[in-house]
């Protein structure tokens, strides 16, 4: 299940795509339009520049942009960085993880093809697809 971090990202990185991509945009603003505390938000966006997906700016004149273009955004990687691996079982999570079972494991061929079907999924999809 995506969390709230990863939706909440996933509209932050909207709002800031739909805003002047030339200025940073306050963290108030963002919270504001999208009805999110901006508490919640802080800890989001501190993710999201430590991810290289924002960059920030302190003080009067600051707030949050984007680094790129926002065809340039899979979601995919939005919420895996907000939410780690989309993996669907605890065996795949792990690419070193090698599980006991693997040689003989009637649903690991299930779990795989769903597990890709989720990453074409999401990262077929880009920020600019979201946008109204």
């Amino acid at each position: 299940m995506i969390s709230t971090r990863g939706r909440y990202a996933l509209r932050v990185m909207i709002d800031l795509a739909e805003q002047n991509r030339d200025s940073y945009i306050p963290l108030k603003d963002i919270a504001e339009r999208q009805g999110i505390s901006k508490k919640y938000l802080e800890i989001i966006v501190k993710g999201l520049v430590e991810g290289k997906l924002l960059t920030g700016v302190s003080g009067k004149g600051g707030g949050y942009k984007l680094c790129r273009e926002p065809e340039e955004y899979s979601v995919g990687e939005i919420l895996e960085l907000m939410e780690g691996t989309l993996s669907s079982v605890a065996c795949l999570e792990d690419p070193n993880f090698e599980c006991p079972r693997k040689n003989v494991c009637q649903t690991l061929p299930m779990w795989v093809e769903f597990d890709s079907m989720v990453h074409d999924f999401f990262y077929g999809k880009t920020l600019a697809d979201l946008m109204s």
